[in-house]
C-alpha cells in the first residue's frame, strides 16, 4: 500500500509540469512562512502528533504551475522510556514541490495540487541520527491577489522512506504522516504591469509627418519647413506669379489699365497666402542698349513693387525690386510679339 502510495506521489509532481493557460500571472518570487500540525503514522513508535514550521522560497513559472523549495520541523514526543520521560523525534524535512493550479479568470483565488520529493533528517535524542529521502502529495487553495501578500492553506500526506533496526527501539520501518498548514507568501518586487499589444502602425496614406498636406507614402521629402511652397511630390518648388498681361510699351515704366487688373489678383494670391515671399523682377526686350535696358527693367520693377506696398502688401514679404534687362527673354526678340512678352514684370515666390 506504501509503495502505491510513493508511486501516486512522484507520478504526482512530475504531471505538475504541464502548462495550460497563457494568460496573465504573477510571477514573482516570494518568500513563505507556515505554520501546521504533522499528523504521525501510528507505527511512528506511537509519536504523539505535534506542531509544523517551515519556510519557502518559490514563484509561479507559468499560469497554471508553480515551484517551491521549502524546509520545515517538526518534533512528535516518543514515550518509549518511564524512567527517563519522553523523548523528542526530530524531523527535519526538505522538498521541492510542484503546484498545478486551477486558474479561473475573474477569480483571485485558485485551488491546486501539490506533489513533492525531497529528504527527511531524523534526530531521535541519543537513539539515532540518519537522512532518507520523502515525498508529499496534497492539495490546497491559494490567493492570487496580484498584491504584496497572498496567503495558502494545504493539507496531504507525507511519505518517509525511513528504515531503520535498532536494538533499543526494534524494527522501524517507513511512514505515512499526514500534514494540514497555512502558509503567509511575501511577494518580491514589484508586478510588471503586462505588456499592452503594439497596436498596427497606421497606413502610410494616412499620415503627414511634416504637415505640408502630402500623405507620407508620396512625400518624397518628408521634411518639409512651414511657409515653402510644396509640389505634390511632397518637396518644395520655386514658383513665379506669372503677370502676364503686365506689360509695358516701349520705352515705358507706367503701368497700362489692363496691368492693374493683373497685379490686383497677384494682391489676392499675396493676402490668401500670408507666408509667401516673392521678388520683384523686372525685364526688357533686347532694343537699346544694355546699360539703359538695365535702368529701364529697373524702373518696371519698382512700378510693380510700389503699387503692391500701395495695396497694403508688407514690404518684408517683397525682395527686390530688381532688374534684369534683356538678360532673362521668355520670347524671341526678333519679332514684335516677342519683344511685347520679353517687357514684363514677375514675382518669383522665394519660400
Amino acid at each position: 500500500m506504501k509503495k502505491n502510495l510513493l508511486g501516486l506521489a512522484l507520478l504526482g509532481a512530475v504531471s505538475l509540469s504541464q502548462v495550460a493557460s497563457a494568460q496573465e500571472f504573477d510571477d514573482r518570487w516570494y518568500l513563505s512562512g507556515t505554520v501546521g500540525v504533522l499528523g504521525t503514522d501510528k507505527d511512528r513508535l506511537d509519536a504523539n502528533n505535534d506542531l509544523l514550521f517551515g519556510i519557502g522560497v518559490g514563484k509561479r513559472v507559468s499560469p497554471n504551475f508553480g515551484l517551491e523549495l521549502s524546509l520545515d520541523r517538526s518534533s512528535p514526543a516518543l514515550d518509549i522510556n518511564p524512567f527517563t520521560g519522553d523523548v523528542n523525534w526530530d524531523l527535519t524535512s526538505a522538498f521541492l514541490n510542484g503546484r498545478y493550479y486551477f486558474v479561473k479568470e475573474g477569480r483571485n483565488w485558485d485551488p491546486f495540487l501539490v506533489g513533492g520529493i525531497g529528504a527527511t533528517r531524523h534526530d531521535i535524542e541519543s537513539i539515532y541520527e540518519g537522512t532518507e529521502w520523502a515525498a508529499k502529495l496534497g492539495a490546497g487553495i491559494e490567493t492570487d491577489r496580484r498584491k504584496r501578500v497572498d496567503y495558502r492553506v494545504e493539507a496531504g500526506v507525507r511519505y518517509d522512506s525511513h528504515n531503520e533496526n535498532d536494538q533499543v527501539v526494534g524494527d522501524i520501518g517507513s511512514f505515512m504522516d499526514y500534514y494540514a498548514a497555512a502558509s503567509v507568501l511575501v511577494k518580491l518586487g514589484d508586478l510588471v504591469a503586462p505588456v499592452e499589444p503594439t497596436p498596427p502602425a497606421p497606413a502610410c496614406d494616412t499620415l503627414d509627418g511634416d504637415g505640408d498636406g502630402v500623405n507620407d507614402c508620396n512625400d518624397k521629402c518628408p521634411n518639409s519647413q512651414a511657409g515653402e511652397v510644396i509640389g505634390a511630390d511632397g518637396c518644395a518648388v520655386k514658383l513665379t506669379i506669372d503677370l502676364k498681361g503686365v506689360n509695358f510699351d516701349f520705352d515705358k515704366a507706367t503701368l497700362r489699365p489692363d496691368a492693374v487688373v493683373i497685379l490686383d489678383e497677384a494682391v489676392a494670391v499675396l493676402q490668401k497666402y500670408p507666408q509667401l515671399r516673392v521678388e520683384v523682377a523686372g525685364h526688357t526686350d533686347s532694343k537699346g542698349k544694355d546699360a539703359y535696358n538695365q535702368k529701364l527693367s529697373e524702373r518696371r520693377a519698382q512700378a510693380v513693387y510700389d503699387y503692391l506696398t500701395g495695396k497694403g502688401i508688407d514690404a518684408s514679404r517683397l525682395v527686390g525690386p530688381n532688374g534684369y534687362g534683356e538678360t532673362r527673354p521668355i520670347d524671341t526678340n526678333d519679332t514684335e510679339e516677342g519683344r511685347a512678352n520679353n517687357r514684363r514684370t514677375e514675382l518669383n515666390v522665394q519660400n
